[in-house]
Formats: structure tokens, sequence, C-alpha cells
């Protein structure tokens, strides 16, 4: 059935300059893609990062929009178009989404995870355990959307505005009661969560990641720190207390504020017992655990599960219940085993220096130092340079062999992506290091030198099913190569 909304229903939340026109026209839909302009339609003239959508009011006029909102009126108006000016249209748009889907966060808890490492982990467990629990959820995040069983494809962290606002209205529709989401520094920064009511806000940790866009990590803080300053009272802020950022977070939040951590006191703290690549075994606020993850990075994403489960109203013993129950989601210290060459290949995300140093800090802790380590790394082009060194660095020090390789090399040469890593290779370290531009190969070549009891792994890459290269997608799957790498090595 065709939504249609009055303009001004529209704009109610919105802060209006002026309006030229008739604002009691009908809107049946809202778009900010002049190609995907229909009759009926409210066009949003977004300043993206590559074009502006100011340079396409004609466009959108031909397409049939019966208006455009805009931050500054062109010089020429046309009498049939409503022309609504706004401070800024991205905030707008947020705004204008949400009213055009009916406000659904306002229909259902939504709850938000931020951070550099571990979003979608975080994400994936309380979507997980909330349904465990017996309710109807939804899910946005890097990996896939989902609206219980049925999966729809990811594009973004944070999907745009008014493709985040029609999921959220599915959901509600759907009969969901929890929606549980990650929210990239990107989508604060571009006002792409505005008009969304969060019900509680999580942080996992801040580290040296997309200074291409922010430009300083002083940025980058400031953009998770955006996050919290605008949740609601009434709303919940759980933020880790091992990262010394976690305050910084909270400082002007309105939301009842609450810690968690495995090194200090916090409001949900835990300890670990035993650690294998089977599983932990922890204590938990003073309550023994055992759950099917590996390694302390999931020990503190587990705990920011549990306190906001437990924030929102649910029983303690009926979460940690549920705890031991949960899995990862796809290409989180993902193992692939070769049982018959007694190999073992761990497929990870691990794309910043700090996620790479904890995924081999777990290898670390579990390994039994009678096999060697092989790391697989390579870093993406076109995104900050700044951690090439460090993370080539971390792996080289980190490993027993390194082969340095391409990752989505976009535009960019894969070779001086690999130059740029293994320049901060120590010279002592460097002997371990070989680079193979093929991703394939490199797999491959870890493979066969793998021994016995060796443990391989093959960072950066994770979930996704491809690489990108000179501005086109090719299937690409880490876990679908070391497979293949063992069968073919037999």
């Amino acid at each position: 059935m065709e939504r249609k909304v009055l303009l001004t229903d529209l704009l109610k939340n919105v802060e209006v300059r002026t309006l030229t026109g008739d604002g009691d026209v009908a809107v049946n839909s809202v778009v900010t893609d002049s190609r995907k302009v229909s009759p009926g339609c409210l066009f949003v003239a977004v300043k993206g990062t590559q074009v502006d959508g100011h340079a396409f009011l004609t466009q959108a006029e031909t397409g049939g929009a019966i208006g455009v909102v805009v931050e500054n009126l062109p010089d020429a108006l046309s009498p049939g178009l409503v022309y609504v000016v706004v401070p800024d249209s991205a905030v707008a748009l947020g705004h204008i989404a949400a009213a055009f889907f009916d406000h659904p966060s306002e229909k259902l808890k939504l709850v938000g995870v931020t951070g550099t490492n571990g979003k979608t982990s975080v994400v994936t467990f309380l979507f997980q355990l909330f349904r465990n629990l017996g309710y109807r959820c939804g899910m946005i995040s890097t990996v896939q959307n989902q609206i219980e069983e049925e999966v729809i494809p990811s594009t973004h962290t944070t999907p745009e505005a008014v493709v985040l606002q029609g999921l959220l209205a599915r959901m509600v529709a759907a009969g969901c009661s929890y929606v549980f989401m990650e929210v990239s520094s990107h989508a604060v920064v571009q006002h792409r969560i505005e008009g969304l009511r969060f019900a509680a806000g999580i942080f996992t940790n801040i580290t040296h990641d997309h200074l291409d866009f922010h430009g300083t990590f002083d940025h980058y803080i400031a953009a998770k720190k955006g996050f919290f300053d605008a949740l609601p009272a009434g709303a919940y802020a759980l933020v880790n207390a091992d990262d010394r950022r976690g305050s910084v977070m909270v400082q002007n939040t309105k939301a009842e504020v609450h810690t968690y951590s495995i090194r200090s006191m916090a409001d949900f703290r835990a300890k670990i017992l035993a650690s294998t690549f089977q599983g932990l075994q922890l204590l938990v606020n003073d309550r023994e655990l055992w759950v099917r993850l590996i390694g302390a990075f999931n020990v503190s994403n587990l705990l920011a599960v549990y306190g906001i489960a437990v924030l929102l109203g649910e029983e303690e013993e009926n979460v940690l219940t549920e705890l031991s129950a949960l899995t990862p989601p796809p290409g989180r210290f993902e193992v692939v085993r070769d049982e018959v060459a007694d190999i073992t290949a761990i497929v990870d995300y691990a794309h910043t220096p700090d996620a790479l140093e904890n995924v081999l800090s777990t290898i670390s802790q579990i390994r039994n130092y009678n096999e060697r380590v092989i790391t697989v790394v390579g870093c993406g082009g076109n995104r900050d340079a700044t951690k090439r060194p460090r993370m080539a660095a971390i792996a080289a020090k980190m490993s027993d062999r390194v082969i340095f390789t391409s990752d989505n090399s976009r535009n960019e040469e894969p070779e001086e992506i690999i130059r740029q890593m293994r320049a901060g290779v120590s010279a002592a370290d460097y002997r371990k290091t070989s680079a193979f531009v093929d991703r394939k190969e490199a797999i491959r070549q870890a493979v066969s030198e793998a021994g016995k009891g060796d443990i391989i792994l093959i960072a950066g890459k994770g979930h996704e099913t491809y690489q990108e290269v000179r501005g086109q997608r090719f299937h690409f799957d880490d876990r679908e190569e070391v497979r293949e790498a063992f069968a073919v090595s037999r």
C-alpha cells in the first residue's frame, strides 16, 4: 500500500528557515538520489563526500518531485515546486524520514552500539540473546540486517536515514520489541541517526581508525561521543571502563551511565578462569559461566551484552543461562579446521592495529608454543594509511611467520600498500616476512608452510565475500579459500 504524508507533517520536527509553495501537498516517498525521483516524491538535497545534491534540482523536478529540501534557494524558482530551506539538509532528512515512516524507533526499544571494535559481535550477541529470551527482534549490522529469520543484505554499517527508518518500520510491522544496531562514526557525523530515539547506547572501545574520513583522532572521538550526547533522559549509556576514553564518551549525556570491565571495578565485571579453543570459563559478577566463545575481547563483548540486558529489565539468571548458548558472528574468530593435517585456521575481520593485536593475543593465550602461528594480513586501499606499518609491526612481532598480501586495494596499487606495511617491520622481525600480492596465493602459501598443530590467522576481511579492485567487486571469501587450500594440500 502506497504511503502518503502531508509535507507539513513531515516538517514538524525540522528547523525550517523558509517554505515557498504549498506545504499541504501529499508526499509518497522521500529520496536523496535524483536518479530515484518519481512523481510525488520529496527530494532532499544532501551535500555528500563525493557529490552535492543541490546540483541535481533540475533532474528532481523533471522526474516529478513535488518539492525539494535545500540549504540555499536556487537563483531561479519553478512555480510548480515547493522549496523548503533548512540549515542542514542531512539533519532535516533524518527527521523527515522518521516522520514519513511514523517514527518507528518510538514503537520499540532501540539499542545502539558504537566503538572501533566489537560492534558487530555485540549487536549479533544481543540479537541472539533477546530472541532466545522470547522476544521478536531486529538487527542492523555490518554483516547483515535481519528481521527475525529474514536476512536482508547490508551495504553500510549504518544505513542512510531513509533506508534505516524504512527498515525500522518493517521491524515494527513484524512485531519486533527490540532492535539492535551498529552506530558508525560516519553515521553520527553524516546525521544518519537523526530522528531516532534510542533506549540504550553501548561504547565498546576506540582506537585509530577511519582517519581518512575524520582527519584527526580527536575528530573521530568527537564523532563517537556525539552519539552519547544525543541520548535522551531515561535511556541507558553503558561504557567500557577498560578504555580510558569511556568516561569521555558520557561527559555530556542525559542518559543513565553504567560501566563494564574485565580489569577494574565496574557495575558489570568478569574474570577469565580458563581459556581454550573450545570456549571460556568465566566469573561474571561472582557467578561462574561457560561460554562457547574464544578470547578476552569476547569477554568484554559479553559483558556489554549482559549489562544492557540486565539494565533493560531481564533477570540476571536468565541472561547468564542464555549467554552460554551464544555463537560468534561470521568472520569473527571463525575457526576452520583441517582435522587430517591437524592445522587450525582462524578467519577474523581484524582490520585495525588494536583488533589485530587482540586476536593475536588471544591465540597467544591459548597456544602451547609447540606450534607456529602464521599470519596472513593486508590493509585496505583508500583508507587510513597510518595504520599500515603499525599492523605489519604487530603481525611480525606476535607471529612466527607473516605473509603480507592484498585486502581491498580499491584504487591504490596493492604493491605500494604492502611496501608501506613492511616499512613498519623491525630488522629483527623482517626475516619472518614475505609477500604475495594475490590473496589466494598468500593463503595457499600459508597452508603449504603449516605443519601439524600450527595455527594460521587470516586477518582483515572476515565475513566479507568480495575483493574490491579498481571500482569492481570480485567474489572472494577467506573461509572458502582456506578450505580449498586445505583440500589441495592433501
